[in-house]
Protein backbone atom coordinates (compact mmCIF):
# COMPACT_ATOMS: atom_id res chain seq x y z
CA UNK A 1 0.00 0.00 0.00
CA UNK A 2 1.40 3.18 -0.91
CA UNK A 3 1.82 6.35 1.04
CA UNK A 4 -1.32 8.34 -0.57
CA UNK A 5 -3.75 5.19 0.17
CA UNK A 6 -2.16 4.72 3.57
CA UNK A 7 -3.22 8.61 4.30
CA UNK A 8 -6.46 7.85 2.95
CA UNK A 9 -7.25 4.87 5.14
CA UNK A 10 -6.13 7.15 7.84
CA UNK A 11 -8.61 9.44 7.29
CA UNK A 12 -11.53 6.88 6.97
CA UNK A 13 -10.76 5.45 10.13
CA UNK A 14 -10.87 9.02 11.73
CA UNK A 15 -14.23 8.93 10.35
CA UNK A 16 -15.33 6.22 11.72
CA UNK A 17 -13.73 6.88 15.25
CA UNK A 18 -11.21 3.63 14.76
CA UNK A 19 -8.59 6.02 16.26
CA UNK A 20 -6.27 3.37 17.59
CA UNK A 21 -6.01 1.53 14.26
CA UNK A 22 -5.40 5.28 12.46
CA UNK A 23 -2.56 5.82 14.90
CA UNK A 24 -0.87 2.50 14.17
CA UNK A 25 -1.45 3.35 10.43
CA UNK A 26 -0.05 6.64 10.66
CA UNK A 27 2.86 5.58 13.24
CA UNK A 28 3.98 3.04 10.06
CA UNK A 29 3.85 6.65 8.36
CA UNK A 30 6.09 8.78 10.71
CA UNK A 31 8.87 5.63 11.26
CA UNK A 32 9.66 6.20 7.26
CA UNK A 33 9.32 9.98 7.75
CA UNK A 34 9.47 11.24 10.92
CA UNK A 35 9.33 15.19 10.11
CA UNK A 36 6.26 15.33 7.58
CA UNK A 37 4.13 17.80 9.52
CA UNK A 38 1.15 16.41 7.46
CA UNK A 39 1.50 13.13 9.16
CA UNK A 40 2.05 15.02 12.18
CA UNK A 41 -1.74 17.38 11.40
CA UNK A 42 -3.21 14.09 11.14
CA UNK A 43 -1.89 12.43 14.80
CA UNK A 44 -2.66 15.42 16.58
CA UNK A 45 -6.17 15.08 14.89
CA UNK A 46 -6.20 11.52 16.53
CA UNK A 47 -4.89 12.88 19.85
CA UNK A 48 -7.57 15.94 19.88
CA UNK A 49 -10.28 12.98 19.08
CA UNK A 50 -8.97 10.91 21.99
CA UNK A 51 -9.53 14.05 24.17
CA UNK A 52 -5.74 14.08 24.65
CA UNK A 53 -4.89 17.36 24.49
CA UNK A 54 -1.32 17.77 26.16
CA UNK A 55 -0.23 15.49 23.79
CA UNK A 56 -2.17 17.04 20.71
CA UNK A 57 -1.04 20.32 21.60
CA UNK A 58 2.86 19.29 21.90
CA UNK A 59 2.27 17.29 18.37
CA UNK A 60 1.21 20.27 16.63
CA UNK A 61 3.54 22.28 17.94
CA UNK A 62 6.60 19.82 16.73
CA UNK A 63 5.18 20.73 13.53
CA UNK A 64 4.32 24.26 13.88
CA UNK A 65 8.87 23.96 14.26
CA UNK A 66 8.55 22.03 11.18
CA UNK A 67 6.64 24.25 8.66
CA UNK A 68 5.73 27.58 10.61
CA UNK A 69 3.72 28.43 7.15
CA UNK A 70 1.21 25.89 6.77
CA UNK A 71 -1.76 27.01 7.83
CA UNK A 72 -3.50 24.51 8.71
CA UNK A 73 -1.73 23.60 11.51
CA UNK A 74 -2.28 26.55 12.82
CA UNK A 75 -6.28 25.88 12.22
CA UNK A 76 -5.90 22.25 14.15
CA UNK A 77 -3.98 24.17 17.10
CA UNK A 78 -6.84 26.52 17.41
CA UNK A 79 -9.17 23.76 18.01
CA UNK A 80 -6.95 22.02 20.33
CA UNK A 81 -6.52 24.69 22.92
CA UNK A 82 -9.94 25.83 22.58
CA UNK A 83 -10.86 22.39 23.97
CA UNK A 84 -8.16 23.24 26.40
CA UNK A 85 -10.24 26.33 27.34
CA UNK A 86 -7.46 28.73 26.46
CA UNK A 87 -10.26 30.77 23.89
CA UNK A 88 -7.51 34.00 23.87
CA UNK A 89 -4.95 31.71 22.65
CA UNK A 90 -7.31 30.00 20.39
CA UNK A 91 -8.75 33.17 18.65
CA UNK A 92 -4.96 34.68 18.23
CA UNK A 93 -4.20 31.25 16.76
CA UNK A 94 -6.56 31.34 14.30
CA UNK A 95 -6.04 34.70 12.94
CA UNK A 96 -2.38 33.62 12.09
CA UNK A 97 -3.69 30.84 10.27
CA UNK A 98 -5.92 33.38 8.34
CA UNK A 99 -3.23 35.76 7.27
CA UNK A 100 -1.11 32.72 5.91
CA UNK A 101 -4.81 32.15 3.78
CA UNK A 102 -6.98 34.75 3.84
CA UNK A 103 -9.13 32.72 1.18
CA UNK A 104 -9.97 29.74 3.33
CA UNK A 105 -13.59 29.32 4.74
CA UNK A 106 -13.33 27.15 7.46
CA UNK A 107 -10.62 29.82 8.68
CA UNK A 108 -12.90 32.20 9.26
CA UNK A 109 -16.00 29.65 10.32
CA UNK A 110 -14.06 28.62 13.27
CA UNK A 111 -13.38 32.30 14.42
CA UNK A 112 -16.69 33.15 13.70
CA UNK A 113 -17.61 29.67 16.22
CA UNK A 114 -15.21 31.01 18.93
CA UNK A 115 -16.91 34.28 18.71
CA UNK A 116 -20.11 32.96 19.05
CA UNK A 117 -18.95 30.99 22.08
CA UNK A 118 -17.59 34.08 23.72
CA UNK A 119 -21.08 35.62 23.01
CA UNK A 120 -19.76 38.19 20.31
CA UNK A 121 -23.10 37.45 18.00
CA UNK A 122 -23.01 40.36 15.97
CA UNK A 123 -19.18 39.97 15.47
CA UNK A 124 -20.16 36.00 14.62
CA UNK A 125 -22.55 36.71 12.25
CA UNK A 126 -20.30 39.18 10.43
CA UNK A 127 -17.22 36.68 10.19
CA UNK A 128 -19.92 33.43 9.37
CA UNK A 129 -21.27 35.77 6.60
CA UNK A 130 -17.58 36.07 4.96
CA UNK A 131 -16.76 32.47 5.34
CA UNK A 132 -20.19 31.90 3.45
CA UNK A 133 -18.70 34.10 0.63
CA UNK A 134 -15.98 32.39 -0.11
CA UNK A 135 -18.13 28.93 0.73
CA UNK A 136 -21.73 29.33 0.41
CA UNK A 137 -22.11 25.73 1.78
CA UNK A 138 -19.83 25.74 4.92
CA UNK A 139 -21.97 23.88 7.46
CA UNK A 140 -20.18 25.61 10.54
CA UNK A 141 -20.79 28.80 9.01
CA UNK A 142 -23.99 28.28 8.29
CA UNK A 143 -24.65 27.05 11.97
CA UNK A 144 -22.77 29.72 13.86
CA UNK A 145 -24.28 32.13 11.23
CA UNK A 146 -27.98 30.53 12.12
CA UNK A 147 -27.17 30.44 16.01
CA UNK A 148 -25.84 34.17 16.19
CA UNK A 149 -29.02 35.07 14.54
CA UNK A 150 -31.19 33.54 17.08
CA UNK A 151 -29.26 35.20 19.82
CA UNK A 152 -29.79 38.20 18.24
CA UNK A 153 -33.36 37.80 17.65
CA UNK A 154 -33.47 37.50 14.16
CA UNK A 155 -35.31 33.96 14.96
CA UNK A 156 -37.12 34.03 11.25
CA UNK A 157 -33.82 34.75 9.41
CA UNK A 158 -31.72 32.24 11.55
CA UNK A 159 -34.08 29.39 10.56
CA UNK A 160 -33.80 30.03 6.83
CA UNK A 161 -30.15 29.62 7.32
CA UNK A 162 -30.41 26.58 9.55
CA UNK A 163 -32.57 24.83 6.46
CA UNK A 164 -29.99 25.70 4.36
CA UNK A 165 -27.63 23.69 6.06
CA UNK A 166 -29.90 20.95 6.53
CA UNK A 167 -30.26 20.88 2.85
CA UNK A 168 -26.45 21.00 2.02
CA UNK A 169 -26.47 17.79 4.23
CA UNK A 170 -29.82 16.56 5.71
CA UNK A 171 -27.95 14.13 7.51
CA UNK A 172 -25.30 16.01 9.48
CA UNK A 173 -25.77 15.52 13.11
CA UNK A 174 -24.22 18.82 14.45
CA UNK A 175 -26.51 21.07 12.29
CA UNK A 176 -29.95 18.59 13.53
CA UNK A 177 -28.52 19.01 17.51
CA UNK A 178 -28.23 23.02 16.45
CA UNK A 179 -31.59 23.14 14.80
CA UNK A 180 -32.95 21.64 17.89
CA UNK A 181 -31.82 24.34 20.29
CA UNK A 182 -32.98 27.28 18.46
CA UNK A 183 -36.12 25.62 18.36
CA UNK A 184 -35.87 25.05 21.86
CA UNK A 185 -35.60 28.51 22.29
CA UNK A 186 -37.97 29.46 20.22
CA UNK A 187 -40.49 27.23 23.04
CA UNK A 188 -41.20 24.65 20.33
CA UNK A 189 -40.20 21.31 22.12
CA UNK A 190 -41.83 18.89 20.41
CA UNK A 191 -40.19 19.76 16.68
CA UNK A 192 -37.04 20.18 18.64
CA UNK A 193 -36.86 16.80 19.80
CA UNK A 194 -37.79 15.80 16.14
CA UNK A 195 -34.25 17.30 14.85
CA UNK A 196 -32.62 16.17 18.54
CA UNK A 197 -33.89 12.17 17.63
CA UNK A 198 -32.17 12.89 13.88
CA UNK A 199 -29.14 13.93 15.27
CA UNK A 200 -28.65 10.68 17.36
CA UNK A 201 -29.78 8.58 14.61
CA UNK A 202 -26.57 10.14 12.60
CA UNK A 203 -24.15 9.89 15.88
CA UNK A 204 -25.95 8.04 18.93
CA UNK A 205 -22.66 9.48 21.10
CA UNK A 206 -23.58 12.92 20.64
CA UNK A 207 -23.44 14.76 23.57
CA UNK A 208 -24.84 18.24 22.39
CA UNK A 209 -27.60 16.56 20.84
CA UNK A 210 -28.56 13.98 24.03
CA UNK A 211 -28.14 17.00 26.17
CA UNK A 212 -31.03 18.66 23.68
CA UNK A 213 -33.24 15.68 24.01
CA UNK A 214 -33.17 15.49 27.87
CA UNK A 215 -34.25 19.37 27.92
CA UNK A 216 -36.63 18.89 25.35
CA UNK A 217 -38.13 15.92 27.68
CA UNK A 218 -38.59 18.28 31.04
CA UNK A 219 -39.54 21.59 28.28
CA UNK A 220 -43.07 18.89 28.19
CA UNK A 221 -43.63 20.77 31.87
CA UNK A 222 -44.69 24.22 31.57
CA UNK A 223 -43.09 25.35 34.98
CA UNK A 224 -39.64 24.06 33.36
CA UNK A 225 -40.52 25.33 30.19
CA UNK A 226 -40.65 29.16 31.46
CA UNK A 227 -36.94 28.21 33.48
CA UNK A 228 -35.78 27.01 30.22
CA UNK A 229 -36.78 30.29 29.01
CA UNK A 230 -34.90 31.91 31.77
CA UNK A 231 -31.86 30.02 31.48
CA UNK A 232 -31.56 31.15 27.42
CA UNK A 233 -32.22 34.63 28.43
CA UNK A 234 -29.41 34.55 31.29
CA UNK A 235 -26.98 32.47 28.59
CA UNK A 236 -27.33 34.99 26.09
CA UNK A 237 -25.94 37.84 28.51
CA UNK A 238 -21.86 38.46 29.70
CA UNK A 239 -21.32 38.30 33.27
CA UNK A 240 -21.42 41.76 33.81
CA UNK A 241 -25.25 41.63 32.71
CA UNK A 242 -25.99 38.69 34.29
CA UNK A 243 -24.57 39.91 37.69
CA UNK A 244 -26.37 42.90 36.98
CA UNK A 245 -29.97 40.55 36.66
CA UNK A 246 -29.15 38.70 40.05
CA UNK A 247 -28.03 41.97 42.04
CA UNK A 248 -30.79 43.78 40.51
CA UNK A 249 -33.24 41.06 41.25
CA UNK A 250 -31.70 40.69 45.18
CA UNK A 251 -31.41 44.50 45.54
CA UNK A 252 -35.06 44.75 44.67
CA UNK A 253 -36.39 41.82 47.05
CA UNK A 254 -34.03 43.13 49.93
CA UNK A 255 -35.99 46.70 49.49
CA UNK A 256 -39.53 45.34 48.89
CA UNK A 257 -38.87 43.34 52.44
CA UNK A 258 -37.92 47.08 53.94
CA UNK A 259 -40.99 48.23 52.90
CA UNK A 260 -43.47 45.74 53.59
CA UNK A 261 -41.58 45.77 57.38
CA UNK A 262 -42.25 49.32 57.78
CA UNK A 263 -45.84 50.05 56.23
CA UNK A 264 -48.35 47.28 57.69
CA UNK A 265 -50.85 48.70 55.29
CA UNK A 266 -48.70 46.99 52.12
CA UNK A 267 -47.98 43.88 54.12
CA UNK A 268 -51.03 41.95 52.26
CA UNK A 269 -50.10 42.53 49.07
CA UNK A 270 -46.02 42.68 49.45
CA UNK A 271 -45.31 39.60 51.38
CA UNK A 272 -47.03 37.21 48.66
CA UNK A 273 -45.27 38.61 46.00
CA UNK A 274 -42.30 38.38 48.40
CA UNK A 275 -43.18 34.97 48.85
CA UNK A 276 -43.22 34.35 45.58
CA UNK A 277 -40.21 35.89 44.19
CA UNK A 278 -38.26 33.53 46.86
CA UNK A 279 -39.90 30.71 45.41
CA UNK A 280 -38.79 31.89 41.96
CA UNK A 281 -35.27 32.36 43.27
CA UNK A 282 -34.95 29.35 44.61
CA UNK A 283 -36.59 26.77 41.92
CA UNK A 284 -33.88 28.43 39.46
CA UNK A 285 -31.44 26.03 41.38
CA UNK A 286 -33.65 23.22 42.22
CA UNK A 287 -35.68 22.92 38.69
CA UNK A 288 -32.92 21.06 37.05
CA UNK A 289 -32.05 18.32 38.82
CA UNK A 290 -35.72 17.85 39.99
CA UNK A 291 -36.94 17.67 36.41
CA UNK A 292 -33.87 14.64 36.27
CA UNK A 293 -35.02 12.94 39.08
CA UNK A 294 -38.41 12.78 37.04
CA UNK A 295 -36.62 11.90 34.23
CA UNK A 296 -34.54 9.16 35.93
CA UNK A 297 -38.37 7.14 36.01
CA UNK A 298 -38.67 7.40 32.25
CA UNK A 299 -37.06 4.24 30.31
CA UNK A 300 -35.45 6.54 27.50
CA UNK A 301 -34.71 9.69 29.79
CA UNK A 302 -32.63 7.78 32.87
CA UNK A 303 -30.30 5.86 29.69
CA UNK A 304 -29.10 9.90 28.56
CA UNK A 305 -29.16 10.85 32.04
CA UNK A 306 -25.12 11.10 32.56
CA UNK A 307 -23.25 9.28 36.13
CA UNK A 308 -23.39 12.82 37.88
CA UNK A 309 -27.12 14.03 36.72
CA UNK A 310 -28.34 10.76 38.22
CA UNK A 311 -26.88 11.38 41.47
CA UNK A 312 -27.38 15.32 42.09
CA UNK A 313 -30.61 15.05 41.13
CA UNK A 314 -31.08 12.06 44.20
CA UNK A 315 -29.33 14.36 46.16
CA UNK A 316 -32.03 17.09 46.05
CA UNK A 317 -34.87 14.35 45.89
CA UNK A 318 -33.08 13.14 49.53
CA UNK A 319 -32.41 16.84 50.61
CA UNK A 320 -36.20 17.00 50.17
CA UNK A 321 -36.96 14.23 51.94
CA UNK A 322 -35.27 15.18 55.03
CA UNK A 323 -37.05 18.92 54.92
CA UNK A 324 -40.18 17.37 54.47
CA UNK A 325 -39.90 14.51 57.55
CA UNK A 326 -38.62 17.71 59.66
CA UNK A 327 -41.30 20.02 59.05
CA UNK A 328 -43.63 17.37 59.34
CA UNK A 329 -42.33 15.94 63.27
CA UNK A 330 -42.30 19.72 64.06
CA UNK A 331 -45.92 20.24 63.22
CA UNK A 332 -46.54 16.89 64.90
CA UNK A 333 -44.43 17.11 67.69
CA UNK A 334 -44.24 20.41 68.03
CA UNK A 335 -40.34 20.26 68.94
CA UNK A 336 -38.25 23.17 67.42
CA UNK A 337 -35.46 21.06 67.22
CA UNK A 338 -36.91 19.47 64.08
CA UNK A 339 -37.23 23.20 62.26
CA UNK A 340 -33.28 22.89 62.66
CA UNK A 341 -33.38 19.12 60.54
CA UNK A 342 -36.07 20.89 57.90
CA UNK A 343 -33.86 24.19 57.59
CA UNK A 344 -30.90 21.38 56.73
CA UNK A 345 -32.74 19.61 53.98
CA UNK A 346 -34.22 22.70 52.63
CA UNK A 347 -30.98 24.21 52.37
CA UNK A 348 -28.84 21.54 51.06
CA UNK A 349 -31.12 21.18 48.05
CA UNK A 350 -29.38 24.11 46.56
CA UNK A 351 -25.99 22.72 46.67
CA UNK A 352 -26.64 19.65 45.90
CA UNK A 353 -28.02 21.06 42.78
CA UNK A 354 -25.19 22.01 41.47
CA UNK A 355 -22.43 20.39 42.82
CA UNK A 356 -21.38 18.87 39.51
CA UNK A 357 -21.16 21.68 37.85
CA UNK A 358 -18.09 22.12 35.76
CA UNK A 359 -16.32 25.09 36.88
CA UNK A 360 -12.75 26.54 36.65
CA UNK A 361 -11.87 25.58 39.76
CA UNK A 362 -12.05 21.45 40.01
CA UNK A 363 -14.56 19.99 42.28
CA UNK A 364 -15.16 23.32 44.13
CA UNK A 365 -18.57 23.07 44.31
CA UNK A 366 -18.62 19.85 45.28
CA UNK A 367 -15.95 20.28 48.42
CA UNK A 368 -18.53 23.20 49.50
CA UNK A 369 -21.05 20.96 49.15
CA UNK A 370 -19.50 18.24 51.49
CA UNK A 371 -18.02 20.72 53.93
CA UNK A 372 -21.69 22.34 54.25
CA UNK A 373 -23.15 18.72 54.53
CA UNK A 374 -20.74 18.35 57.40
CA UNK A 375 -21.17 21.41 59.34
CA UNK A 376 -25.14 21.25 59.20
CA UNK A 377 -24.86 17.53 60.25
CA UNK A 378 -22.81 19.19 63.09
CA UNK A 379 -25.31 21.44 63.74
CA UNK A 380 -28.07 19.11 64.14
CA UNK A 381 -26.20 16.63 66.64
CA UNK A 382 -25.68 19.50 68.84
CA UNK A 383 -29.10 20.92 68.37
CA UNK A 384 -30.43 17.28 69.62
CA UNK A 385 -27.60 16.71 72.45
CA UNK A 386 -27.89 20.40 74.31
CA UNK A 387 -30.07 22.75 75.52
CA UNK A 388 -29.57 25.22 72.86
CA UNK A 389 -31.65 25.67 70.05
CA UNK A 390 -29.29 27.78 68.02
CA UNK A 391 -25.39 26.87 68.14
CA UNK A 392 -22.23 28.42 66.43
CA UNK A 393 -22.45 25.42 64.05
CA UNK A 394 -26.11 26.18 62.51
CA UNK A 395 -25.02 29.65 62.47
CA UNK A 396 -21.66 28.68 60.44
CA UNK A 397 -24.45 26.93 58.37
CA UNK A 398 -26.74 29.67 57.51
CA UNK A 399 -23.40 32.08 56.56
CA UNK A 400 -22.37 29.14 54.50
CA UNK A 401 -25.93 28.80 52.76
CA UNK A 402 -26.27 32.50 52.28
CA UNK A 403 -22.54 32.59 50.72
CA UNK A 404 -22.57 29.76 48.83
CA UNK A 405 -25.30 31.26 46.14
CA UNK A 406 -22.62 34.07 45.18
CA UNK A 407 -19.68 31.50 45.29
CA UNK A 408 -21.70 29.56 43.35
CA UNK A 409 -22.49 32.51 40.97
CA UNK A 410 -19.52 33.73 40.26
CA UNK A 411 -18.15 30.19 39.29
CA UNK A 412 -20.79 29.18 37.27
CA UNK A 413 -21.07 32.36 35.88
CA UNK A 414 -16.85 32.60 35.16
CA UNK A 415 -17.52 29.13 33.38
CA UNK A 416 -20.40 30.57 31.20
CA UNK A 417 -18.28 33.28 29.76
CA UNK A 418 -14.95 32.49 28.22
Amino acid sequence: MNENNRLSRVQILIQQKKYAEAEKTLNELLSTDAGNAHYLLYMAEIKLQMENYEMARKIIDSAIGISPDYADLYFQKSRIVQMQENYDEAEEVIRHAILLDPNNAGYYAFQAHLRLNRKKFKEALDIANRALEIEPENLLALNTRSTALTKLNRKEESFKTIEGALREDPNNAFTHANYGWSLLEKGDHKKAMEHFKESLKSDPDFEYAQSGILQAMKAKNPIYSLYLQYAFFMQKLTARYQWTVIIAFYLGFRILKGIAKSNEALQPYLIPLLIGLAIIAFSTWVINPIGNLFLRFNKYGQLLLSKKEKLSSGFVALSLAVFAVGLALYLILGDQRYLMVAFFGFAMMVPCSVMFAPTKFKDALLIYTIAMAAVGAGAIFLTFTTPVLVNTMSIVFLFGFVIFQWVANFLLIKENNR
